[in-house]
């Protein structure tokens, strides 16, 4: 007779690896399809102010050439890429390599409140800014009735 031991947290730990897989995937950039679409995501910070959106993504290393801003259907696309650095003659090359580097996208919905027709973005210092006015808001118009 064989002994089996039984681990009653087993389950949760098949549970756990199976949540983590599926972040770690969505997290480096995989859409579902088993098809990796990035590498990486630079970090965004998004604030809301009276009169418009800022969008800063972090993208050091990537020159503002390089970067594709897009606004289509009332989404705003960051695309763009990070090349590797090549290796001087002499170079003994990399020990180990920790930055990431590839094409990367981010996509954002924009409100309603958003006016696609003067979103402006640049590049300073490894950050991208996009601002996104707020379009002006319509005020209910008083009709006279004549009489």
């Amino acid at each position: 007779m064989n002994m089996i031991q039984y681990e009653p947290l087993g389950a949760l730990r098949t549970l756990r690896d199976d949540v983590n897989r599926l972040l770690t995937g969505a997290l480096d950039g995989e859409d579902g399809s088993s098809v990796v679409t990035s590498r990486w995501a630079p970090a965004v910070d998004i604030k809301e102010e009276d009169e418009r959106f800022v969008i800063h993504a972090d993208i050091p290393g990537v020159d503002p050439k390089n970067i594709e801003v897009t606004l289509d259907n009332g989404v705003l696309t960051i695309r763009g890429e990070r090349r590797l650095e090549s290796k001087q003659e002499g170079d003994h090359g990399y020990r180990r390599v920790e930055r990431l580097h590839g094409t990367f996208y981010r996509r954002f919905s924009l409100p309603d409140t958003a006016d696609p027709e003067k979103v402006q973005a640049k590049g300073k210092h490894g950050v991208l800014e996009v601002v996104i006015p707020k379009q002006a808001a319509v005020q209910p118009k008083r009709i006279q009735v004549s009489g």
